[in-house]
This record gives C-alpha cells, sequence and structure tokens, in this order.
C-alpha cells in the first residue's frame, strides 16, 4: 500500500456496541483508516462484490460468525471460492470459542480466529492488538481487479 494510501477495513457484526468498540479502538491509530460495517453476512458479500475496479478494495474483514441472513462460515466460504475475493485476510472475530467453529472456520481458509473477550477492556486491548498486527506488521496483498 501505498504511504497515505487508507487501509479500507469492512466489520461484518450485527451487535451495534461492538462496532462502536471496534471503530473507536482502530480510530486511535496513527494509520489512515476507511471503516466500513455490514450488519449481516449478506451486506457483507454485497459490500465486496460491488467494489468496481475505480474503488478503493477492503484490505482486511474483522468476521463476526454469528451473523443473520448469511452466517460467518458462509461469507467466509464464499469470500474464499471467489478469485476476486480470496486474497482479502479474514479475521474471525467472534464470541464463539467452540473447537467446531474453530475448525470450520480454519477449513474455510480464516486468516486467524480470535475470541471476544467479555471484558471492555480486554475487547479494546484484543482490537488494537488486531490492528497492530494486521495493519501495521502485516504486508497485505494489493489486489489488482481484472
Amino acid at each position: 500500500m501505498g504511504e497515505g494510501t487508507p487501509i479500507k477495513v469492512l466489520i461484518v457484526e450485527d451487535n451495534p456496541g461492538d462496532v462502536e468498540l471496534a471503530k473507536e479502538a482502530l480510530r486511535e491509530t496513527s494509520l489512515t483508516l476507511d471503516l466500513h460495517v455490514a450488519e449481516d453476512g449478506e451486506e457483507a458479500l454485497d459490500i465486496l462484490r460491488n467494489e468496481g475496479p475505480e474503488a478503493p478494495r477492503t484490505d482486511l474483514v474483522l468476521l463476526d460468525l454469528n451473523m443473520p441472513k448469511k452466517s460467518g462460515h458462509e461469507v467466509l466460504e464464499e469470500m474464499k471460492k471467489d478469485p476476486d475475493l480470496r486474497l482479502i485476510p479474514v479475521v474471525v472475530f467472534t464470541s464463539s470459542s467452540a473447537r467446531e467453529d474453530i475448525e470450520a472456520a480454519y477449513d474455510r481458509y480464516a486468516n486467524c480466529y480470535i475470541t471476544k473477550p467479555g471484558d471492555l477492556d480486554d475487547l479494546v486491548n484484543v482490537v488494537r492488538a488486531i490492528e497492530a498486527f494486521w495493519l501495521t506488521v502485516v504486508r497485505l496483498p494489493r489486489r489488482v481487479v481484472a
């Protein structure tokens, strides 16, 4: 990503409180972020698929699993099967710590799986850790749309 180019993050979350906490924690970074929110799985896929060649493409998805309309598992599966979407890193960020959810997410090629902590301060710290790792340390792929 070029210097000063906003990093586009899509937060897929139906809980408004969790969305606001994530947005607030991410806004405190020195990076230039372009934050978008999808409140259900269908909306997430619509946003990802409707980004035209002239629009900035999503660089990172924070995905909850327990979503209306399409589950996070369904969104993940569709993203990783789509050649235009499969390179987008997906951080599953959900309240489930069930072994079957973790394994199913990795079976669908999630890039990582994080269980949301119940404590507010811990939640903010985890979001900041996601930001520090995925948006500062990791080299994200530059996606070219044909």
